[in-house]
């Protein structure tokens, strides 16, 4: 109960910010947000740009835990996997709120659910965050960066968006963990603690998960 109330709360908070600061209300957002999404990027700060890749790069990890997580819940991933992919943490955390703790996995992985469990996944992941987060350091204007925070609304939406993306990544991580029989609380928390990379080298790293015919029994592995 105590994480589903933090996760409202952040949710809340975040949305309460988001209409304040009205950032489809201002002149100068639209023309910003059509050329991201064009690749028009060649005025932009290399900075702005990754962080708005970046936001494209956390929906895919947490769908890495999410989907798996779906299969045994009321509350589909769908919906707020695709949501996040455009609004962030408005459209992730209700998912995160609505889903109940549960550390079982039954059946078999479809297509999605085996590209999502592959370490394949995880090291693409890792790679393109490498290389956003070295474009944004070598090609990045911190000094107009930090002015378009203060005095961009979407800018200073999205920028709170990316550093809010963590919080809600250990909800999901202790079942996953648990799915896979890794009981080890240092992991846990090395992951949860560290933002972006904590949960990047986990999907790296995690063993795949077991698929079953029914109920407590194991698929054959292939050789």
């Amino acid at each position: 109960m105590g994480r589903k109330i933090a996760l409202w709360l952040i949710w809340v908070g975040f949305v309460g910010y988001v209409l304040w600061l009205a950032p489809l209300d201002q002149p100068d957002t639209l023309p910003l947000v059509l050329k991201l999404v064009t690749f028009q990027w060649g005025d932009l700060n290399a900075i702005l740009v990754a962080i708005f890749c970046l936001m494209g790069v956390w929906p895919m990890i947490y769908a890495c835990l999410m989907f798996v997580d779906s299969r045994m819940q009321q509350v589909r991933a769908w919906p707020s996997f695709l949501a996040s992919n455009g609004t962030g943490i408005i459209g992730l955390f209700p998912y995160l709120i609505l889903r109940e703790s549960n550390q079982e996995f039954y059946g078999a992985k479809n297509v999605w659910l085996k590209l999502l469990d592959s370490r394949n996944t995880g090291v693409a992941l890792l790679l393109s965050t490498v290389g956003l987060l070295a474009y944004a350091w070598l090609a990045g204007d911190w000094g107009d960066f930090v002015q378009q925070w203060q005095t961009r609304h979407f800018v200073n939406a999205i920028t709170w968006d990316f550093c809010l993306m963590p919080l809600g990544f250990p909800s999901l991580l202790g079942d996953d963990m648990a799915r896979r029989g890794l009981k080890n609380s240092r992991v846990f928390w090395v992951v949860a603690l560290v933002p972006l990379f904590g949960p990047l080298f986990y999907l790296c790293l995690r063993p795949p998960l077991r698929e079953t015919t029914i109920k407590g029994t194991a698929v054959p592995q292939s050789i």
